[in-house]
């Protein structure tokens, strides 16, 4: 059975309450050690990056399998881990990925970037979405339909973008640490190698090389565009939200037809966008506890 039972202080274990010789002693906290367990669990999820058999989790957090079970099936139940039917192997559930919107839409930060970002979809009428970096790869966490909106293109919360053909991911591509996107980058050139699917003219890069180069571009313009990438008749350009140390937290896009939204960096659309960028980045500097993408050694 899952122990359930309270974490007792240990006899005799040094006071952190009070101040001074002679003041009362604060006695610690409980706590729940199933609940603690628990979340030793989805910590190993998290770092996986990718979805486990029982197996592998049992080994990686200490627990037997037998035990381990008992807490994915509870786990699974709310929705916080997720069982695939195919493989049989274990992830992080759908209701993970509300628990980090709402928790993100708790930060002023991005609370901020919500309000703008539904002013800039009412003025220009093209839908306008905030993406972050995630587990996998650049991710929606926020979208705002303008009047000219098409529901032919759904980008839902949590979709992943890629990073070769996305204003987005472009824009993470050029301004994460390189060791933090390598492994995807390195997928996604080699299964553009092999598609042979890129059309003519394309401005999508083809090696790493080309792919350095357009991050040097994107972060002189302070500015991405993506021409075709998802849909052949949609552009979008894309603007970060950098921290206090000049780190990305999120990226800013705005998405519409080729004929009808103006994509030129240089034009009204990028000039606002680079402002509601600019304005949301100073509330990152005036607020650095909002969390960003970490750092790699």
């Amino acid at each position: 059975m899952v122990d359930d039972q309270p974490i007792e202080p240990e006899r005799g274990a040094p006071s952190t309450g009070g101040s001074g010789e002679g003041a009362p002693a604060r006695r610690p906290r409980k706590g729940i050690q199933s609940i603690l367990t628990g979340f030793r669990i989805l910590d190993f999820l998290i770092a996986a990056r990718r979805p486990l058999p029982l197996k592998q989790i049992a080994e990686g957090t200490g627990l037997t399998p037998s035990k381990l079970q008992f807490y994915l099936v509870s786990l699974t139940e709310v929705g916080v881990v997720a069982q695939d039917r195919r493989t049989g192997h274990y992830g992080l559930g759908p209701y993970t990925l509300q628990l980090g919107i709402v928790g993100l839409q708790q930060f002023d930060v991005y609370g901020a970037a919500f309000d703008r970002m539904r002013e800039l979809a009412e003025e220009t009428g093209h839908t306008v979405f905030l993406g972050v970096w995630g587990d996998t790869g650049p991710t929606i966490i926020h979208r705002a339909e303008g009047g000219l909106s098409q529901s032919i293109f759904e980008l839902k919360l949590g979709a992943v973008l890629p990073l070769l053909t996305s204003a987005l991911g472009r824009l993470f591509m050029a301004y994460l640490p390189e060791p933090l996107i390598q492994g995807s980058l390195d997928r996604e050139l080699q299964d553009l190698s092999r598609s042979r699917m890129l059309p003519e003219g394309s401005d999508t890069p083809r090696s790493r090389t080309e792919a350095q180069d357009m991050g040097a571009a994107i972060r002189a313009a302070g500015l991405s565009r993506c021409r075709g990438g998802l849909l052949s008749d949609h552009t979008a350009i894309s603007a970060p939200i950098l921290d206090h140390t000049g780190r990305i937290l999120a990226g800013v896009t705005i998405m519409g037809h080729v004929n009808v939204l103006n994509d030129d960096p240089e034009g009204p659309v990028a000039a606002r966008l680079r402002e509601l960028s600019a304005r949301v980045t100073e509330e990152a500097v005036r607020n650095p506890m909002t969390p960003a993408v970490p750092r790699t050694e």
